[in-house]
């Protein structure tokens, strides 16, 4: 028997095994505080002995579009009108440290009330059609209607080693626009795979002048250029709408790539308008999801590249494996290469319904971040607070890199604010990593103001800083 066959087998009788309906409890207990609440209807299963327990006719696998270990399987009572299990949960959180760092966020209750699903197959009826509802939620998300999202299990670094594998060959010649820590590590991915990275670097806390941008692109021609939207060791944000622009411009043929991890759902990013390719992204953060998915977007000609390379040096991570697999779960069918995280899709899924279904539109909860970035860096710039971004007007929204007054220390703000059950992160650019601390406000924080998760902000950095002045003077 081929190891495919088996693959096969395994996964049909998963797929028979989901539609038979659960003759025990419904999985255990998940939390203390957690109830489940759920009939055979609502899981998305027939009842027995109706004529649609038909055992379904079985195909044999097929190893469809490029060749390689992808299986195809029945679709088995999937249904097109989303007929998938509704859990229904009172699930609230245990009380605990408020955690705003720059990701991973806090989560709303219904997220961690979705990723406490029982087990279930990867190729069940009930789950395929949540798969299919993240990834027509994403393009929303990012404005993106003719884009390919993929979702895989891992951290938003997988992201940098997918673009590079996917779409530059080596030698090939790469610019990274370089504003802090993480376009640092984008580029040393890079340079991992054999391309050729050359580097224009802003000053701490500014960012790379259009106009260099530009000149670079005149001198040299680059495969691929790298735009990190939002550098969480600076707290900056580029301006992506105009690189984009200028890159189109003087280099049409070179393929942009924007690590946004932490501007997905925080920030604006028109996928399409702008003429992007590829977006990098995870769930920790703006998307308000447990880390473990690595989220990215494709365009048609980032698509087109990865198709016509001869050989991708990459199993897990190459997007030819991953592209059908995408496709499949968007029209509601079965296929397997492997298993993804099945109670963290759940969890997005229900993430992205809160962001796009919400009491706010989307644009309204884009704006109310805008508002809460001002409003949390208003406020600590009265308590004497200055910020890493040299402006305003380039501070990202969903988190604020803040430097300590004179004469403070991170030791007088970081374990402090932990004991008042604050969680913010310390410095990270190694050129000022002692001067300042990171706070995010993103996600739940800042949609939901009925948490009061800004004003214990507020109230515990100046709590924090009065306590500081007073045993310094």
């Amino acid at each position: 028997m081929t190891r495919t066959s088996q693959i096969s087998r395994a996964a049909v009788g998963a797929a028979r095994a989901a539609s038979r309906p659960s003759s025990g409890s419904p999985g255990g207990q998940f939390a203390a505080s957690f109830k489940q609440t759920q009939s055979p209807a609502a899981q998305g299963l027939a009842p027995r002995n109706t004529p649609s327990r038909t055992t379904p006719t079985l195909r044999q696998p097929t190893r469809q579009l490029y060749n390689f270990s992808t299986v195809s399987l029945p679709t088995a009572h999937i249904s097109s009108s989303h007929n998938i299990r509704n859990m229904t949960t009172d699930f609230k959180q245990q009380p605990h440290k408020l955690l705003v760092i720059p990701g991973p966020i806090e989560f709303s209750d219904g997220v961690l009330g979705a990723n406490a699903a029982p087990g279930m197959s990867h190729v069940s009826p009930a789950f395929i059609p949540v798969f299919g509802d993240c990834i027509r939620m994403l393009r929303k998300v990012l404005y993106a209607p003719k884009g390919q999202p993929m979702l895989i299990a891992g951290s938003g670094t997988l992201g940098w080693d997918a673009a590079a594998v996917n779409l530059v060959e080596p030698g090939e010649n790469v610019l990274v626009l370089n504003h802090g820590y993480f376009a640092d590590s984008f580029a040393d991915c890079l340079r991992a795979y054999g391309a050729n990275v050359d580097e224009l670097k802003a000053k701490v806390g500014g960012i790379v002048d259009p106009k260099d941008l530009e000149q670079a692109l005149q001198k040299k021609k680059y495969k691929l250029v790298t735009i990190t939207q939002v550098d969480t060791s600076t707290g900056v944000l580029a301006p992506v709408k105009q690189y984009s622009e200028i890159i189109h411009k003087t280099s049409p043929n070179s393929l942009i790539a924007v690590d946004a991890v932490c501007a997905v759902a925080s920030e604006e990013i028109r996928f399409d308008d702008w003429g992007l390719d590829v977006v990098i992204s995870a769930t920790q953060k703006g998307l308000g999801v447990p880390p473990g998915l690595s989220v990215c977007m494709l365009s048609e000609r980032a698509i087109k590249t990865m198709e016509a390379r001869d050989s991708i040096p990459s199993y897990y991570i190459s997007w030819k494996r991953w592209l059908p697999i995408m496709k499949a779960y968007e029209e509601g069918r079965p296929m397997y290469f492997a298993t993804p995280p099945v109670q963290l899709i759940y969890s997005l899924r229900q993430g992205l319904k809160e962001i796009l279904e919400g009491d706010l539109s989307f644009e309204d909860r884009l704006a109310r971040n805008r508002e809460v970035s001002n409003r949390v860096k208003d406020e600590l710039e009265k308590l004497g607070c200055g910020f890493v971004p040299l402006s305003r007007d380039i501070a990202a929204n969903g988190m604020s890199a803040v430097r300590y007054p004179q004469g403070v220390t991170a030791a007088d703000v970081i374990p402090k604010l932990a004991e008042r059950d604050i969680v913010v992160a310390g410095g990270l650019h190694k050129d000022i990593a002692s001067e300042y601390f990171r706070v995010g406000h993103m996600g739940v924080t800042s949609a939901d103001p009925s948490r009061g998760d800004v004003d214990k902000i507020i109230n515990g950095v100046k709590a924090v800083l009065d306590e500081a002045k007073k045993n310094k003077a």
